[in-house]
């Protein structure tokens, strides 16, 4: 009798991948972030090789960045964050400026239309601070009183 798990060949296939590809990029002093990149590229169909199961991978990443958010949850203090609001409210307002401004930028050198710029700037926008506290806490730049103004927590 044969089964068919595409659940199951997607994750392991996916978490081998990114485990594997992970340690290479810790061990060449580069964020494990990268790695986990690049196993989705691998992953992915334009790659020879494993190709994860198209119409499950996008909801295993909406779960992923579930969990990510999650996971910075666990570590966000509405204390901290009033301790550091002077840095974070300015320095939240002003990377969402910039980042709209470079995305608007980008499409507009790309030719393409202000609804896709704007698209362009609201998916790259929202990940930011997230990868940047969690290769922070690989750096362990949180660590001290000063890294709270990092992250907020």
């Amino acid at each position: 009798m044969h089964h068919a798990t595409p659940l199951i060949t997607t994750i392991v296939g996916g978490l081998v991948l990114a485990f594997i590809l992970g340690m290479i990029a810790n061990k060449l002093r580069i964020s494990p972030l990268v790695g986990y990149l690049l196993a989705g590229v691998l992953a992915g169909p334009f790659t020879p090789g494993f190709v994860a199961d198209t119409k499950l991978a996008p909801e295993l990443a909406e779960l992923g960045v579930i969990l990510l958010m999650f996971g910075v949850g666990l570590h966000f203090s509405l204390k901290d964050l009033m301790a550091v609001k002077a840095i974070a409210i300015p320095g939240a307002i002003a990377q969402i400026a910039v980042a709209t401004l470079l995305g608007m930028a980008l499409s507009a050198m790309l030719g393409w239309s202000l609804m896709t710029g704007s698209f362009l700037v609201c998916v790259f926008l929202p990940p930011v601070p997230w990868c940047c506290c969690a290769r922070w806490k690989n750096d362990s730049l949180l660590i001290a009183s000063g890294g709270k103004s990092l992250s907020a927590g």
